[in-house]
Parts: C-alpha cells; sequence; structure tokens
C-alpha cells in the first residue's frame, strides 16, 4: 500500500501512473478526452487536479474523494486480508466485514490497539475483518458450517439483518444466550426518536448505513421530486428508480421496511420501479454519461452522497419519513466475555465511531460522537419489536422473491 496521499498539486498523469484503475473515474465524471492515451500524456502531463476540478465546477474534496474511493476500492479488492493476523494459539478471535470507505483507517486503528491489549493481557488475538464486498463469500466461509456457539468467533462485526437474524446462521445461537451488549446504555441523541438499542441485551448496535435518495434533474422533467418512500411506490416511478440490490445488507433493510408499512403489494411495487440495478459508486457516475438510460431516482447509502454532491443536476433527498436504517451490529460472546469485552468496548469506542461517522458517513450510535447530520434526520428503522415478531431470515427470502417475480413480470 503507498502511503502517498492525493493532493491537488499533483498532476492527471501522475495519478494514473501510480492509480491506472482512476482512468474510470476520470472517464465517468467529464473527462472523455482522457480514453486516448496521447490525450492523457499530453494534456495530463501538466493538468493538476486542482485546475481539473475547477474546469469542471466541481468541489474539489469531493472530486479527490471520489478518486481516494477507487483507490481504496481496487485495494480492498487486491487485498482483502491486509493486517490479517491468523494465530492457532489465539485466546480471542475476532471475525467481520467493515465498511469498504472506512477499512483501512478502522483497521489502522485496531491493529494498534490489539498490540497493546495483547501486551497488557498476554492474550493472543486471531482476527479476520474483511471489506464487506466480500459479504456473502465471508458468511459462506465463517458462518454456515459453525453448529456450535463454542466454535464462533468471540466478537463479530458486520451490517445487515440477514447474517444476524437468519436461523440458519447465527439467529439459532442468539436465541439460546450467546451473545450480550456490551455498549452503554445511553445512544447518540440523533437516534433518540427511535429504539436503536436492543431491549433484550443480546445485539450490540454501533453505528448504522442509511439509504437516501439522489435525485437527478437532468431527467427529472415534470414528475415531484419524491421525498417520501410511498412516492416511490406511484405508477409514474415505474422504471425510473436506481436500486443498491448489490449491496445486500442494504437493500434488504430496505425491503423489510417497506414490507413492514406497505406488505407484499408495497415489494411488487417496489421491484416494477426499478430501472437498474448500480453499486453504489457507479449511480454516481452514471449521472454524467450521456450514452447510457439514466434513473430519475438512485437509491444509495448516505456515504456516497458526498461524491454526488460535486455534479450540479444532482439532489440528495433524506426521506421526510427517514432514511432506511441498515444497522451495523456487533455481536459478544458471553461464555469469553472475560477477554473479549475490552476488544468489543474498542470496536463501539468513541474514536471508532468519529472514523464512521465523520469518515465514512454511517452514523454512530456512540452518545459522544458527533454524526454531522445537518437539519432534520429522521429514520425509517423496522423496530426491534418487528424484529423479534417474525422469521427475519425466512422474511428476506420472501420479500426478495415477491420483489424479483415483480421486476421480471410483463
Amino acid at each position: 500500500m503507498s502511503t502517498e496521499t492525493l493532493n491537488k498539486e499533483m498532476t492527471v498523469k501522475e495519478v494514473l501512473d501510480r492509480w491506472p484503475e482512476t482512468l474510470d473515474v476520470f472517464i465517468a465524471n467529464g473527462f472523455d478526452n482522457f480514453r486516448d492515451e496521447k490525450q492523457r500524456n499530453a494534456v495530463g502531463a501538466f493538468l493538476k487536479l486542482g485546475r481539473a476540478a475547477q474546469t469542471k465546477n466541481y468541489d474539489l474534496d469531493n472530486f479527490l474523494a471520489l478518486l481516494q474511493a477507487k483507490i481504496d476500492e481496487e485495494l480492498n479488492q487486491v487485498d482483502v486480508t491486509m493486517k490479517t493476523t491468523e494465530k492457532t494459539d489465539s485466546q480471542v478471535t475476532v471475525s467481520g466485514l467493515l465498511p469498504c470507505p472506512v477499512r483501512l483507517p478502522l483497521l489502522e486503528g485496531f491493529d494498534a490497539f490489539i498490540e497493546h491489549y495483547t501486551e497488557e493481557t498476554g492474550n493472543e488475538v486471531s482476527y479476520k475483518l474483511e471489506a464487506a464486498s466480500v459479504g456473502a463469500k465471508w458468511i459462506e466461509e465463517n458462518i454456515q458450517g459453525i453448529a456450535t456457539a463454542e466454535e464462533l468467533p468471540d466478537v463479530i462485526i458486520s451490517a445487515g439483518f440477514e447474517t444476524f437474524f437468519d436461523q440458519q446462521t447465527i439467529g439459532r445461537f442468539k436465541d439460546n444466550g450467546a451473545f450480550t451488549d456490551i455498549t452503554v446504555a445511553e445512544t447518540n441523541s440523533d437516534f433518540t426518536a427511535i429504539d436503536i438499542k436492543d431491549p433484550k441485551g443480546d445485539y450490540s448496535i454501533i453505528a448504522t448505513v442509511p439509504a437516501v435518495f439522489m435525485v437527478n434533474h437532468d431527467v427529472l422533467g415534470d414528475l415531484p421530486v419524491p421525498r417520501l418512500w410511498s412516492d416511490l411506490l406511484k405508477p409514474e416511478y415505474e422504471q425510473q428508480v436506481a436500486l443498491p440490490v448489490g449491496d445486500f445488507d442494504l437493500f434488504n433493510a430496505i425491503l423489510l421496511s417497506l414490507h413492514k408499512e406497505h406488505g407484499d403489494e408495497g415489494i411488487k411495487k417496489l421491484g416494477k420501479c426499478m430501472l437498474k440495478s448500480m453499486h453504489p459508486s457507479q449511480m454516481v457516475k452514471n449521472a454524467q454519461r450521456v450514452a447510457e438510460e439514466k434513473p430519475i431516482v438512485t437509491i444509495m447509502p448516505y456515504f456516497f452522497t458526498k461524491m454526488a454532491r460535486m455534479v450540479k443536476s444532482l439532489e440528495i433527498v433524506w426521506p421526510d419519513d427517514g432514511a432506511v436504517v441498515s444497522p451495523i451490529f456487533m455481536l459478544t460472546k458471553k461464555q469469553s466475555l472475560d477477554k473479549a469485552k475490552p476488544i468489543a468496548e474498542y470496536l463501539a469506542s468513541k474514536p471508532v465511531g468519529e472514523i464512521l461517522a465523520q469518515r465514512g458517513l454511517f452514523p454512530s450510535v456512540h452518545p459522544e460522537v458527533d454524526n454531522q447530520l445537518d437539519g432534520d434526520h429522521p429514520w425509517k428503522w423496522v423496530g426491534w419489536d418487528y424484529i423479534y415478531q417474525n422469521d427475519i431470515g425466512a422474511l428476506i427470502q420472501h420479500t426478495t422473491k415477491v420483489f424479483e417475480d415483480s421486476m421480471n413480470a410483463e
């Protein structure tokens, strides 16, 4: 991994020579001339990033963030086991998925903490914290084959309902009292309107991944800007919406939230509204492409809105009835609490919360973290009563089938 940092004084050629994967970002954001190698070498040799952003009227910080996100994405794909330790004599094991945009800074802090923890306690720690983009593979390799609670890692962290509530995976251990919530009683004031803390004291939630709308005014036409989730279910938005189907954690949260309020009929309408499925980073780039069919509305993680803000035609809408909440859960195994608790407490700490909230726009539940949320920011959260009254794993399978059947219907 390079220690170099992007800055406005770097030339386009310097960036492309060091990180060739960023070429897609330049092209997708209006620098189509860089498709040609001669143009890249000629113009790119003297065009600095600061000037490049200025020529397109882009916010410099957001433009640099977009390039950096591509670099980080590539790093995660090339080396998903960075800073992973696997020791056969370990007394404590930690496993899970970290949000891609903040995985590297989180790992740096965690690595330093574990080194100090081992020096103080003598306990060796084995941990494998991969990028969230490998989600399905991680579940397959680390969870599905486990037969007893003793085999589970001592601390597990990841976003998403399916992994933690499916009776075929971790859900069955939860019902046997395998976990305990180690977070403080008080929650962040940003979440006072919802019951974000597990009333049964089993699961910890350390942060959230909110889903919001991005509206493209270039293709909106006479349609009103949607302000509610129910607006997207109206006939006028059929085949006009991009959905994060590939981000299964966030998409499952959307399915559950809409099914709770609108039942199967609402999920059918959601399927009909979908124009295409895109990764969130593609959603932002797509807004600049003339040749492709553009969605009017894109549902995306709040993190990606900081990239979208540099495109004048795009409006970020925090829904009036709330951003859908996909929680970042942490499970701490009760039987190994004496050794695992300090590690779990670190992962739920203010410093980790600040990285999640302020560098990743994943609002933290920690009471002392400034989530930097402007204005009203209501939440659409299914709630613990709903979680406990339903078989969440089976409900996700059901809603997914209803969605797919509706999307494929004539």
